[in-house]
């Protein structure tokens, strides 16, 4: 059994700095151009306490509006006198939002959406379940809402052609994606129809007929498009010059790992996209000047602009560039091949980056945070008091097992959970979550559990799309458990889950956090249970006394690096025989 980490529940500071905020502002260091502004200006007393600030879902919100505890309501919402007008959202907007249960902004949603409308790039950092998804889609949606009919009709009277405006958000998996389109479809206009056309591009779903407002995708399922399924240069440049806004959703995950060069090379393309755009303008500001004439110059971009696009793309497709490259600053002049990509020159910006995540370590230059302070230094961070820390909403409980007692305690953390006064909100249908490391593993879980008469779904990635989606639609309307690997752990919007087990702890404590924050989500409490072993003792310890000191848990444990590695680091080499549950049923 591997072992555990911590944390979830955070501290709610925030970096922005936008001047359409509605509240007093206070100056952070000079190392950073950011403003942070603190909590106890929406309205919370200035003391440090719980800030459970967001809606996972629709559903998820009303639920929790009318049976969280009294004692968390205070730390969910913004202060009543913040509305979503008050925010810069429309009167139509505010009501689409009001028909599917969100009256009220949650604070985090109250930093950021003044923010992002404020067209300044901007890193949410904040609790699983603070309502992170909705903080981006409602300005999005605002923005291009707002713009669409008022654009259309400008470019109709002037006779003039412009490519089509669209923002972009990118998930790491199909689920996400299909979910945050959800989202997004439920607000609707007064006359029951989306407000704007949200469609998603990943899987089997080719690219819409029609042009949508708002693309959800995949970086893998975008790139395929733009290289092998568009034979026409052509229409790559005009997508990419098309996207205002781009937000990159599990930010951390995105910018780590197997997506990494993904999402670097796009980030590439569209940074060149600007720099082009700028380079243009500037062309026909100087061409208006020396023809000394108030007649506005009408401009078209020559096939060597569309060449000269093709050709980055088509040399940036053999290799990705590294990040660090992307802050070297040189002398070279920007007429030179590929010199957009060392030099930091000043341009002018058409587009706006978005980075969302529940975990953002930041100690290190490998590390998501690391890169995007590097890659984006400008940009405003709103970030939460007790990101990397314990939640005080959780009741966390910590069991120790070994090879004879380790099944029996499993099924009893099952059954005493539904009975727990913890999970008693009166929500309605009980959630359970069991978390394990593999797909054997979960697989062995589940027949533990059915052998004790315990009816369960399962998910991981051995099982087909249609197969995690038809068990994900079971629970959630018929309640029950869930036993499922960290495919299950991100983002993954689960309403009024009230217990989260631990069959095997988590191998890094930024899994860790995204497991236990599948509950205590919205305001509510929730329960977790984490069984562990001999050989896990000394890094429980280690955890349970960063919630104790109220410590960040990433500072006992880097992403890349397993407990049991740490462990070693640490001096205390042992390795247990108590095989897993997976093991000892499989065996």
């Amino acid at each position: 059994m591997i072992l555990n980490r911590s944390i979830s529940a955070l501290h709610l500071c925030i970096l922005s700095s936008p001047p359409k905020l509605l509240f007093p502002l206070k100056n952070s260091s000079s190392s950073s151009s950011s403003i942070r502004i603190s909590f106890s200006r929406l309205g919370q007393p200035h003391r440090r306490r719980i800030r459970s600030f967001g809606t996972a879902s629709a559903s998820a919100t009303a639920t929790a509006t009318a049976v969280a505890d009294e004692k968390w309501a205070d730390t969910f919402f913004a202060q009543e006198s913040v509305s979503w007008t008050s925010l810069g959202v429309s009167d139509r907007l505010s009501r689409a939002l009001s028909n599917i249960g969100l009256n009220r902004p949650s604070l985090v949603q109250a930093a950021c959406i003044p923010c992002i409308l404020s067209g300044n790039d901007v890193v949410v950092a904040a609790e699983t379940g603070s309502g992170k998804t909705h903080g981006y889609l409602v300005p999005l949606i605002e923005k291009l809402y707002g713009t669409s009919d008022n654009s259309a009709d400008t470019v109709a009277e002037k006779g003039l052609s412009q490519p089509h405006w669209l923002s972009l958000v990118l998930c790491p998996n199909i689920m996400l994606c299909e979910q945050v389109v959800r989202m997004a479809n439920c607000l609707c206009d007064d006359n029951s129809e989306p407000l704007l056309r949200v469609a998603a591009v990943c899987g089997r779903q080719g690219w819409p007929v029609d042009e949508p407002d708002i693309i959800v995708s995949t970086p893998a399922a975008l790139l395929n498009y733009l290289y092998a399924i568009d034979p026409e240069k052509r229409r790559r440049f005009n997508f990419i010059r098309g996207v205002k806004c781009v937000v990159f959703d599990e930010a951390d995950m995105l910018l780590c790992g197997s997506f990494q060069n993904q999402v670097i090379r796009l980030i590439n393309m569209f940074r060149f996209d600007e720099k082009m755009l700028s380079r243009t303008k500037s062309y026909v500001v100087e061409k208006s000047v020396e023809s000394n004439s108030d007649t506005p110059v009408h401009f078209e971009l020559e096939d060597d602009n569309y060449m000269q696009f093709d050709s980055f793309m088509d040399e940036d497709a053999e290799g990705v560039v590294n990040v660090e490259d992307l802050t070297e600053e040189t002398e070279a002049k920007f007429n030179k091949r590929k010199d957009w990509r060392r030099v930091r020159k000043i341009y002018e910006r058409s587009k706006q980056y978005i980075f969302v995540a529940a975990t953002l370590p930041v100690n290190g230059k490998k590390t998501a945070g690391g890169v995007l302070k590097r890659m984006f230094p400008d940009a405003n961070w709103v970030s939460g008091n007790y990101l990397h820390h314990h939640n005080p909403r959780l009741e966390q409980k910590w069991i120790e097992v070994t090879v004879d007692t380790q099944v029996d305690a499993l099924i009893n953390a099952v059954n005493q959970g539904f009975n727990s006064e913890v999970l008693d909100s009166g929500a309605g249908l009980s959630r359970t979550m069991v978390f394990a490391n593999t797909v054997e593993a979960v697989e062995a879980v589940a027949k533990v559990l059915l052998g004790a008469g315990i009816e369960c779904f399962r998910y991981h990635s051995d099982t087909s799309l249609e197969e995690r989606t038809k068990n994900l639609l079971n629970f959630l309307h018929k309640g029950g458990v869930l036993v499922c690997t960290d495919a299950a752990a991100r983002g993954l919007d689960v309403p009024n889950v009230s217990h989260v087990i631990q069959a095997e702890f988590a191998m890094s404590a930024v899994d860790f956090l995204h497991r236990v924050g599948r509950t205590a989500r919205a305001g509510q409490p929730g329960l977790v249970t984490s069984l562990y072993t001999e050989s896990n003792r000394d890094l429980v310890a280690v955890v349970r006394q960063a919630g104790t000191l109220d410590q960040p848990v990433e500072k006992a444990f880097s992403r890349k690096r397993s407990f049991r590695n740490k462990l070693k680091k640490r001096g205390s080499n042992k390795v247990s025989d108590t095989p897993s549950v997976g093991e000892r049923v499989i065996a």
